[in-house]
């Protein structure tokens, strides 16, 4: 019997006082991390937070599959937070959406989450009526014409499924239950209830597609909610694609077990928990980028200086050579050529060890 077959439920329960000591490490860890963030400067706290959100939609799709232009992301969050950061480039339309959705869940966490509203997250989600090649209901509960839900991971064709959700007939009345806990205060952790969130939301997949982004933005939002902040410094989408296959791995034996979610909640504190240690790095990123970006405050950078900059301080894959450059910003190799001297002049760029065709550059950020 799945979860939703119990006679009980959606009465969960888990072990509290075994869960207490956990669950005091990680709001402990987690008030130390927004200590730390506090102490920073707006500039500062306002590019952690555009890394962090960058990260968990790149993270949050990649998870199904879907692979983003982190490039693309962060000038769409970018743009609508009103940031005036260089490099920014035009996005794909199912990159916007994303981005609406998460900050949507995020920065507007203080009001109530509706039907109408994760109607609306869903059709951002799928601009275009399409799952693939697949037309999709949008913005309304599936209907299983396709056959019953199955909830599945790896690629198509090799799908493994681990469990299959409730029937269409039961959807709109699951997610009314749903929304209503969601919405009344309670008693319950809010640690505790963006875990609880996320189990509850996925385990109905009330939608055709974009469910597992969707359950993750709601436990976002409630993670938000207990913070009472718009901004994230920490990535739990990052973390769960990490650990994508101990994730999926924990619930589907949750889905296969009694309604006692003990073991998923302890899982969701645990993940939680390295998401937030791992924010350190986002923290050390930032005041190096801070830092590096200073150096040339007084002497202004061209815009494909300025953006190819940008990349390698958030991590370029590879060696950046000329021609890197060349197509990264849509110039002519002289053109690029020329960035890079006067780069390697400012002390931005070092030349690499070797030469010829081979040539590459590094960042100098001492």
């Amino acid at each position: 019997m799945y979860l939703w077959e119990q006679s009980e439920w959606p009465a969960f329960t888990w072990d509290e006082q075994g869960l207490s000591r956990l669950l005091a490490q990680v709001s402990r860890e987690q008030g130390r991390l927004l200590g730390k963030m506090d102490a920073l400067g707006f500039d500062f706290r306002s590019e952690a937070h555009l890394q962090t959100l960058t990260e968990d939609v790149v993270k949050s799709s990649e998870i199904e599959g879907e692979k983003l232009e982190p490039d693309q992301v962060r000038s769409s969050i970018a743009r609508r937070l009103g940031m005036d950061v260089g490099g920014l480039i035009p996005a794909d339309r199912n990159v916007e959406g994303v981005v609406e959705m998460m900050l949507d869940a995020t920065a507007r966490y203080d009001e109530p989450l509706t039907e109408e509203r994760l109607s609306a997250w869903h059709a951002a989600l799928f601009p275009t009526g399409r799952s693939g090649m697949e037309r999709i209901s949008v913005g309304a509960w599936r209907n299983d014409s396709g056959g019953p839900m199955q909830v599945t991971s790896g690629p198509m064709g090799r799908e493994n499924v681990h469990y299959q959700a409730p029937p269409a007939v039961r959807v709109s009345d699951e997610m009314a239950s749903f929304l209503k806990w969601f919405e009344v205060p309670g008693e319950i952790d809010p640690l505790l209830k963006a875990g609880l969130a996320h189990l509850w939301f996925v385990t109905i997949h009330p939608f055709d597609d974009g469910n597992g982004r969707m359950a993750r933005a709601i436990a976002d939002m409630t993670l938000a909610r207990a913070e009472n902040s718009r901004q994230r410094f920490y990535s739990m989408s990052a973390q769960i694609r990490r650990e994508h296959k101990d994730y999926y791995r924990t619930l589907e034996r949750t889905q296969k077990s009694e309604l006692d979610v003990t073991q998923w909640q302890a899982w969701f504190l645990n993940c939680l928990q390295r998401a937030i240690e791992g924010a350190q790095g986002t923290l050390g990123s930032v005041l190096e980028k801070a830092r590096f970006w200073e150096r040339f405050a007084r002497a202004p950078l061209n815009e494909r200086q300025i953006k190819v900059l940008n990349r390698l301080l958030d991590g370029f894959e590879g060696k950046l050579t000329s021609s890197k450059w060349a197509k990264l910003t849509k110039c002519s190799q002289d053109t690029a050529y020329r960035d890079i001297l006067d780069l390697v002049e400012r002390r931005a760029l070092k030349k690499d060890p070797g030469g010829g065709r081979s040539t590459s550059y590094s960042l100098v950020v001492g």
